[in-house]
């Protein structure tokens, strides 16, 4: 099934729930709650939290379908959805993130967990500390480049991509993750010393 045949399910899906076909947004729900979730562990930073966000994302989703006009894809509209619901949450309980210094390194370890089949004894504790460190530093981020750093190393979106689903400029991406990379090369300059 291609990308275009998933968007045509979508817009029937979207369709199907506004006539009240219950199942329909169940579906939706089914396709996209781990993306939903991925991106509220990466903002709350615990489980409890998460599925909280990841329910209110499909309650917000939800009740404002009605509002959907199809000009993106239902999976842009709900990840754009998830992201300010996500800011809102950092803002309101001053929640910080984290990431890492190497972008590609950070990508890589925030992407996937630690796997230790190959490794020796002390290398696993050395990315896992690694992973903790670069958490603190990402932390200190503010929301909005927090936001955009986690869309593009974390969830590995385009500026374009991004910059449908925060409702900003691509300069305004752009410029965003410049600061945040910045930001947290000097944050975890430390672990280069060693």
């Amino acid at each position: 099934m291609g990308v275009g045949d998933r968007h045509v399910e979508d817009a029937e899906l979207v369709a199907r729930t506004l006539k009240n076909d219950t199942g329909a947004f169940g579906e939706l729900y089914e396709r996209y709650r781990e993306r939903v979730y991925g991106i509220a562990f990466r903002f709350a930073r615990n489980k409890a939290d998460a599925l909280d966000l990841c329910q209110e994302v499909f309650v917000k989703a939800y009740e404002s379908l009605a509002a959907f006009k199809g000009e993106a894809r239902f999976s842009t509209w709900v990840t754009r959805i998830a992201a300010n619901t996500c800011v809102d949450f950092c803002r309101q309980a001053n929640v910080r993130r984290a990431a890492e210094f190497d972008e590609e390194a950070m990508t890589r370890d925030l992407r996937s967990p630690v796997d230790r089949s190959n490794q020796r004894p002390t290398e696993g504790l050395e990315r896992e500390e690694m992973r903790v460190a670069i958490d603190a530093a990402v932390a200190q981020l503010s929301p909005d480049h927090r936001e955009v750093f986690i869309l593009h190393a974390v969830k590995g979106m385009t500026y374009e991509e991004i910059a449908k689903v925060v409702g900003c400029p691509i300069g305004t991406v752009m410029s965003r993750l410049h600061y945040a990379r910045k930001r947290l090369q000097g944050l975890l300059t430390w672990l280069t010393k060693e």
